[in-house]
């Protein structure tokens, strides 16, 4: 399990791993569509391509992939963490919202903006040729907008979407998430901010 350092990440990751040791594991994983082995007591998990395995009721986390970002991150536990506690599995239309135009989109925008639309543009913008490089060394789908942009697989059937525009002189660099459209059924408006913090330090990390 990750070393802990950051006393405002332990309280709320305690709370959830004691949530978490109560849950039926039957149940969840009939709600989130994901695995769970009665013999090892243990979820089978995916976030951003790497697979985990989660022990319950005590909670430890591991993965044949030693550079999972979920081993070390806690935001990264704890949102798996939620969706077996409250995330339910769906399918998407194909469409992509902002995060603005999904539940409670405009009372959290500021926090979104500012940990995840800006921290990205400054990121990345400014530092495009390494974000491609990065970009190209994952199964993410290179698309065609902005002037780098990418479609992520966050958990099976919940993608979104990182598009990024470089500065110049005149504008400054600029970003924006789109998630599919159906985040809304298995992730708050604060885990969909967590989504994008996560995936940013998880890019960051690879430049």
């Amino acid at each position: 399990m990750a070393t802990i350092e950051n006393h405002k990440e332990m309280v709320p990751f305690e709370h959830y791993t004691a949530l978490y040791a109560k849950l039926d594991p039957i149940e969840a994983t009939e709600r989130c569509g994901v695995k769970y082995d009665p013999l090892t007591q243990s979820f089978q998990m995916r976030l951003f391509y790497v697979d985990y395995e989660l022990t319950w009721p005590a909670f430890s986390i591991r993965s044949d992939n030693p550079t999972g970002f979920a081993l070390e991150n806690l935001p990264a536990q704890m949102l798996l963490i939620r969706y077996l506690l409250e995330g339910k599995k769906s399918i998407g239309t194909g469409q992509f919202l902002p995060y603005r135009e999904m539940p409670w989109g405009e009372v959290y925008l500021k926090p979104f903006t500012g940990r995840c639309l800006n921290r990205a543009a400054f990121t990345f913008g400014i530092h495009l040729g390494a974000f491609e490089r990065a970009m190209a060394k994952t199964p993410a789908i290179k698309l065609d907008k902005g002037d780098a942009s990418y479609q992520l697989e966050v958990m099976p059937g919940y993608d979104v979407r990182l598009i990024v525009w470089e500065g110049d002189d005149e504008f400054p660099p600029n970003s924006q998430i789109l998630f599919s459209d159906n985040f809304p059924q298995a992730f708050s408006a604060e885990d969909r901010t967590v989504v994008g913090d996560i995936l940013i330090s998880d890019i960051k990390r690879r430049m």
